[in-house]
């Protein structure tokens, strides 16, 4: 049987896996190495786990709770370098907030990242925010300051406001072509903005439902592969039965099509991706090579938290991972390097 190998996988975002919910504040160690050893089973060898808008009191007891359990977990030393906020720098309104409650955003402010942070083991290592709110350009030079790498999200930001986020220090885009409105300008609009700024690479969620194949097509072509990163924006329903389950206090249903959606609601509520799938699909779909696409899903991913890992000393081993010829992981189970 031919055998291919990779770096193993890293998720960049990740809310939760397995039946388990990053955000949820009564989270385990168990619960955290139930969701880890999925991931590992699934060739992901290292995440962020991310953490949605709440208020900031919710937020607060979250992080607390969410390093707790992965401080005292059997797998977070190896597999857990620091954390994702995602929100509430949110710009809240419709067709941009998505699922995140647009009532506990609020204009970002680097003085809330220190609280949030204060009392954690791990860094939060990467910010999505809307860099056209009040604060944000200030809020970036401080955040990048301080160990930080920012992403643009959920964000209506045109072609100079994402140029000046970029100057001030943004690299990312989270789920670049999502938390948008159906409908946008023909020309004048943040996607556009964002798909030529060289400067930012681009984190795609290459399920068939937030992107189609085409589109993720022609937005890698645009980016380039080492502009590309692959995330899944993976939450309590990925790797799970269809049915309802909660996530950040909200309720979601994952259908038998796999696409995770608020009940009676048209607008996604993150996915059900696993991060090999999303290497699979990329393939099968002729966007890349298997090389090209375990890339995005790995040592691009890692590259893009270099500085804040850099700053917090913090060496990433990421391991190998065997694939056989149909792309289906071997095992599940990383080399050891």
């Amino acid at each position: 049987m031919i055998q291919y190998q990779s770096e193993g996988l890293f998720d960049l975002q990740v809310n939760g896996y397995a039946a388990v919910d990053f955000n949820d504040p009564a989270i385990t160690a168990e619960k955290v190495d139930k969701a880890l050893y999925a991931m590992l089973q699934d060739g992901v060898t290292g995440c962020l786990p991310t953490l949605i808008t709440a208020s900031l009191a919710d937020l607060k007891e979250r992080f607390n709770a969410l390093d707790n359990a992965v401080t005292k977990s059997e797998l977070g030393a190896k597999m857990v370098p620091g954390y994702h906020l995602e929100g509430p720098f949110l710009n809240k309104e419709s067709g941009y907030i998505g699922c995140h409650p647009k009532e506990e955003t609020c204009d970002p402010d680097p003085e809330i990242i220190k609280h949030l942070e204060k009392d954690l083991n791990r860094p939060i290592l990467l910010v999505t925010l809307a860099p056209e709110l009040k604060g944000s350009i200030a809020t970036i030079k401080t955040l990048r300051e301080t160990g930080k790498v920012i992403a643009i999200g959920h964000s209506a930001a045109g072609y100079d406001t994402v140029q000046a986020a970029v100057d001030a220090g943004i690299s990312l885009s989270t789920h670049l072509g999502n938390g948008l409105p159906s409908i946008l300008p023909k020309l004048e609009n943040t996607l556009l903005a964002q798909l030529g700024e060289s400067q930012l690479s681009g984190c795609f969620i290459a399920d068939g439902h937030h992107i189609s194949p085409q589109a993720l097509k022609n937005m890698i072509k645009i980016k380039g592969v080492e502009k590309s990163i692959l995330v899944t924006d993976a939450v309590v329903a990925a790797r799970s039965e269809p049915g309802s389950y909660t996530f950040a206090g909200l309720k979601i249903e994952r259908g038998q099509d796999g696409i995770v959606r608020s009940p009676g609601q048209i607008n996604l509520a993150g996915s059900s991706l696993c991060l090999k799938e999303a290497v699979k699909n990329l393939v099968n779909w002729n966007i890349s090579t298997f090389e090209q696409a375990t890339r995005m899903a790995s040592t691009n991913a890692r590259n893009a938290i270099k500085r804040a890992l850099d700053y917090h000393n913090i060496i990433l081993n990421p391991d190998r991972i065997t694939w056989n010829e149909d792309l289906f992981l071997d095992q599940g189970k990383p080399i050891q390097t």
